[in-house]
């Protein structure tokens, strides 16, 4: 099991949150605050960047949801960035892949 770690950056675009680790249900919490602390106003796009994800299970895509809603509440976008081929793969599954805008890396999701 891989600690998680998420570090916060501002770029153009909006907040980008680095995670990397196991996302799961002992994790997913920490996911959950972070995104609560963030200033995403109208217009911005928060990119979850997914480069160093180890895990991922529902509970992790559970908060990867949350964090669309906050988003979305704000008048915001999301998007996902580098995400692993197991998770891409369950989040085509599930029809997800559709509802997130997926990026190859953080660079080309904060291009504009």
């Amino acid at each position: 099991m891989s600690p998680l770690t998420i570090t916060t950056r501002e770029a153009a675009t909006g907040p980008v949150l680095e995670v990397t680790g196991d996302l799961d249900h002992e994790t997913a919490p920490a996911l959950r605050k972070a995104v609560e602390g963030l200033p995403v106003s109208a217009g911005q796009l928060l990119v979850v960047d997914l480069t160093g994800l180890d895990f991922c299970d529902s509970s992790g895509i559970s908060a990867l949801l949350s964090a669309r809603s906050l988003a979305v509440e704000h008048n915001g976008q999301i998007a996902l960035a580098a995400v692993p081929a197991k998770t891409a793969r369950v989040l085509s599954i599930v029809g997800l892949d559709k509802v997130f805008a997926i990026h190859p890396d953080a660079a080309t999701a904060t291009a504009g």
